[in-house]
């Protein structure tokens, strides 16, 4: 009777099983992440890339071009002044270089440039062709900023010096790419146009019957050849602001670097 209960408990025991608790092993493999690339998450990384790093990349460009312009206005305007010529001139060779002019103004064919602000108030610019003397030769000299009239569709009245005068600033070269609305064509118009939405050398030559150079002066604030206010735009202006944009985009896209490789990341069971 003993003997059969000795076996009865060992076969017991050896049928019972044991819950074995899981290893530490088997908890990480539980917990392990791997990195499994979802379709929709890589298409949106693909897209968005491509597009923050070529803004940033703008914005950077931006800026870069404009610290060089500093740089050539900084070095050319420290050179000695030069007398312009009654024959074209090379405008590139010219940028940024103090220049001296005699002549009279042509007030007939005075423009005024429309939009142009000075702190925060609206108003023009004032353009007027110098007669070189001796010559048929014309320059256009920016004389500085008027502010506009209550009623914008009037033009404010603009005196302009007589006589012979000598003109000195900077010589620059008038931007080519502007977005004009309603241009209108002078060459059809009786009368001059007097206000512009922008400055086009190109378009102007074309309106007058005298040859003009291919520069613009902007009249020094201490010439007294009829000018008005004349605190001229640096190159480098809001440079800051296109480096801080640069960063922004970049910024944006570091963060989407992020975002996909967190969500491409999987729990394995």
């Amino acid at each position: 009777m003993v003997e059969s209960n000795k076996v009865s408990a060992n076969y017991a025991r050896t049928t019972e099983v044991t819950a074995t608790p899981p290893t530490q092993e088997d908890t990480k493999k539980n917990s392990e992440r791997r990195f499994q690339p979802r379709l929709l998450p890589t298409l949106a990384a693909a897209l968005l890339l491509p597009l923050f790093i070529s803004a940033g990349q703008w914005q950077w460009n931006k800026a870069s071009i404009k610290g060089k312009l500093q740089k050539e206005l900084d070095a050319r305007g420290a050179e000695p002044a030069i007398q312009i010529p009654t024959s074209l001139v090379d405008p590139q060779a010219l940028r940024y270089r103090k220049i001296v002019a005699r002549g009279q103004y042509d007030v007939q064919h005075q423009i005024l440039i429309d939009n142009r602000t000075h702190r925060e108030q609206a108003g023009y610019h004032v353009l007027t062709p110098l007669r070189l003397e001796g010559s048929d030769m014309r320059l256009l000299v920016n004389r500085g900023w008027v502010p506009a009239l209550a009623e914008h569709n009037q033009v404010p009245q603009v005196a302009t010096p007589t006589g012979t005068v000598e003109v000195s600033g900077t010589a620059v070269v008038p931007n080519t790419r502007f977005i004009t609305l309603g241009a209108d064509d002078v060459n059809n118009k009786i009368e001059w146009q007097s206000v512009w939405q922008n400055l086009d050398l190109g378009r102007f030559g074309k309106a007058v019957n005298f040859p003009l150079q291919p520069i613009v002066i902007e009249l020094d604030a201490a010439s007294t050849a009829g000018g008005f206010v004349r605190e001229w735009r640096r190159p480098d202006e809001r440079l800051e602001t296109h480096l801080g944009y640069a960063l922004q985009w970049w910024s944006f896209a570091a963060i989407t670097v992020v975002l996909w490789l967190v969500v491409n990341f999987r729990r394995t069971s």
